[in-house]
């Protein structure tokens, strides 16, 4: 039989990302390639009590099925929590629970875009948002990131040139892949441009309770005052990844429909890691915890620059992040990046090449990913060497 696949997926590539995860079953690969949590930050003790007194007490609602919008104690959690961390929440503003960070970045899409219609995304940008977009048909418009943020006279000129353009999608605290934060005035250039055009701003911020250097900069939503900025966020990076617990907080006629949307995906998220989550939020220390998470990401990140500094010839480039997961890392021009990233893999270390993270998928790229939350201090040792050996090699 010939399959027929439907035009929406059958140019949609696998992510680079999750196709490398299945080369990782070789335990001897060092892996600087996920975008993971380091495991020793899951709170395993607090969650498996707080799960055994669910199970105890509430194990009808725990495995019943239960509202789209979301447990309604655990998004008065996100509400308070937003309003108080990040100043973020108006009236006119609505918060549901969605099915990990990603699910919320396909709902907006799905409910605001037409096939055909822009959205403007940063270049290079997080993989799994840019194939949410790609899968309900939209158009990418890549605009080039800068160390501080967007370009914005390249954002300002995509607009003029996409008069359908629907979504401008941003991600200014530790970018993915780039590990960059977008200044304060980028961020009031961004919203003002997003005013000026009618367009919303999706603001993606898993990474912003992440901050282990530098000062705070608001984020675009806690400056909306139009109702312009959606926000996702998630508790993938501070609780557990597995567990799929995010949310948006948006103007209320827009997260409406998204609550209509993802009712057609999954009816609500799992409730179970729900009532977790709201669970471990009342009862356990939460800012204490995230604060072990930074220590632990300070020292993991300083660990990797410090041996890219001591051994990495001048000619590569690389980001210097105060927060978040990542470096990004960039080649000389008279060094294959193709060539160095399956070097790397031969010797045991995997990376991510940056053409994955391209609006255009075919575009070349100089640059690759180094991801330091989940290798040990050893592996970040051994495999930052095993890079460098590489670059050497190839000059």
């Amino acid at each position: 039989m010939e399959y027929r696949i439907s035009d929406k997926m059958k140019s949609l590539k696998p992510s680079a990302i999750r196709e490398i995860f299945k080369a990782l079953t070789d335990p001897t690969i060092i892996s600087f390639a996920a975008g993971n949590p380091a495991p020793e930050s899951f709170p395993v003790d607090d969650l498996a009590r707080i799960s055994a007194d669910i199970f105890r007490d509430s194990a009808t609602s725990a495995l019943q099925y239960s509202v789209t919008e979301g447990y309604p104690p655990l998004r008065e959690d996100v509400k308070a929590r937003l309003s108080s961390r990040f100043g973020i929440g108006r009236d006119f503003d609505m918060t549901i629970i969605t099915s990990g960070g990603q699910q919320g970045i396909e709902l907006l899409c799905k409910t605001m875009c037409n096939e055909g219609d822009t959205v403007i995304v940063e270049d290079p940008s997080f993989i799994g948002a840019l194939n949410a977009f790609r899968s309900c048909g939209a158009k990418l418009v890549g605009v080039g990131l800068e160390e501080d943020g967007v370009n914005i006279d390249a954002l300002e000129a995509a607009l003029k040139a996409n008069p359908n353009a629907k979504i401008i999608y941003l991600i200014p605290t530790f970018q993915n892949p780039a590990g960059t934060c977008m200044s304060l005035e980028k961020r009031k250039a961004a919203l003002a441009l997003a005013k000026k055009y009618g367009v919303l701003i999706l603001e993606d911020n898993p990474y912003g309770e992440l901050r282990f250097a530098g000062e705070e900069i608001p984020t675009i939503k806690s400056m909306d005052e139009d109702g312009i900025v959606v926000y996702s966020g998630s508790y993938s990076k501070v609780l557990s990844a597995g567990m799929r617990i995010g949310f948006i907080c948006g103007p209320e006629p827009v997260v409406q429909k998204m609550v209509v949307a993802k009712q057609v995906e999954d009816v609500h998220t799992n409730i179970f890691f729900q009532m977790l989550c709201h669970r471990y939020i009342a009862e356990c220390d939460m800012d204490a915890h995230i604060a072990e998470i930074r220590a632990l990401y300070l020292h993991k990140s300083g660990l990797m620059l410090s041996e890219l500094d001591r051994n990495m010839p001048d000619c590569v480039k690389y980001t210097r992040p105060e927060g978040g997961l990542f470096i990004w890392c960039t080649l000389p021009d008279s060094i294959s990046q193709s060539e160095f990233i399956q070097t790397a893999m031969k010797n045991k270390v995997a990376v991510v090449p940056g053409q994955a993270f391209n609006s255009d998928p075919d575009a070349p790229s100089q640059s690759f990913r180094l991801n330091y939350s989940t290798p040990s201090d050893e592996q970040i040792v051994k495999g930052v060497a095993c890079l460098c050996d590489a670059v050497k090699s190839m000059l």
